[in-house]
């Protein structure tokens, strides 16, 4: 008698040794991060995790400057990448990243998890984008607020970044929200920064198709995070996957806020970053766009102390000065 039950069930589908998927449909996830680095605690910035959204388990890590007593600080978003699979808030490279952050741009850094696929495919991780968001809101508008972040929180002042998969995330904030992000009021985003966004579509590009095959982030990891990430029986012109899809709502009469796109000039994904960068521009949108030449994806947090991440934080801290009000 034959059987369909997979008894010796074998890996299918395997990310960075993080995320493991198995030929009977069971997924398993190591405990251990993606990135065996050091943390880099030295005191200087207070941190402490706070649950955003109960119902789904989700908590974000806030960040501050120790001598911040009495000073209002803008406030600052980081997403973690992760092709939407993998990475979290408590991954050292993400935690030592957000202590720059915060002690460079002398900002409250909000790094908010989200829920990862394929357990929970997009839109999830945008949902909780959104919620992170919400969150904040709620904390602006209480009469009880955490007084960890309401003595030093400018809420007026909100920058929304994301790194990789997050960057996606923030692209999808900035075009949910539209300018002024009116529905969080009193909570108001001044801009956004996308570093390195995670952009997909079906036709690929140059920088896909000619990028060095042992790159960080290849084309074939690539493409395994789009699979086990979006929706079942959907393709990679997804409307939260390519801004420019066949499906996909025009952004041209969006209002929207100033956004900062970063990629690496080596980075598989720079092809589409540049070109969502142009077609905004050229839509009268402000946009930034920079380029670092000979760079990878993510650069800024496999080696934040190089003079291209040094350089980085200079352009980011330039942005949020900008765009203040």
């Amino acid at each position: 008698m034959s059987t369909t039950l997979d008894s010796n069930p074998t890996v299918v589908d395997e990310c960075r040794g993080v995320l493991h998927v198995y030929s009977d449909g069971s997924i398993v996830r190591s405990s251990k991060p993606g990135f065996n680095v050091p943390v880099e605690d030295d005191g200087t910035v207070l941190w402490k995790d706070v649950v955003f959204d109960s119902a789904h388990d989700l908590q974000l890590r806030l960040y501050k400057p120790a001598d911040s007593s009495g000073s209002k600080l803008p406030v600052f978003f980081y997403i973690h990448g992760g092709g939407f699979c993998i990475g979290s808030r408590t991954w050292p490279n993400c935690q030592n990243y957000c202590f720059r952050l915060a002690s460079e741009l002398r900002a409250v850094v909000v790094a908010p998890d989200y829920r990862l696929a394929p357990e929970n495919r997009l839109p999830a991780a945008i949902d909780d984008g959104f919620m992170a968001l919400r969150w904040l809101q709620a904390q602006a508008v209480s009469h009880e607020p955490d007084p960890w972040l309401s003595h030093v929180a400018d809420f007026s002042r909100v920058f929304v970044s994301g790194d990789s998969a997050g960057g996606n995330i923030a692209h999808n904030l900035a075009a949910g929200l539209g300018y002024g992000s009116p529905e969080l009021a009193p909570v108001r985003v001044r801009g956004y920064v996308l570093l390195a966004p995670f952009f997909g579509g079906t036709i690929q590009t140059k920088s896909e198709v000619e990028g060095p095959k042992d790159a960080f982030l290849n084309l074939e990891l690539i493409d395994r995070y789009w699979r086990l990430s979006i929706p079942v029986g959907d393709t990679t012109d997804h409307p939260l996957v390519n801004p420019f899809g066949p499906v996909s709502k025009s952004l041209e009469a969006i209002d929207l806020d100033p956004i900062l796109v970063v990629v690496g000039g080596i980075d598989l994904l720079k092809d589409r970053a540049e070109d969502y960068a142009r077609r905004l521009k050229n839509w009268g949108k402000d946009i930034e766009y920079v380029e670092f030449e000979g760079q990878p994806h993510g650069f800024f947090t496999i080696d934040p102390n190089s003079e291209p991440s040094n350089k980085l934080m200079l352009i980011i801290k330039q942005f949020i000065e900008k765009h203040l009000g």
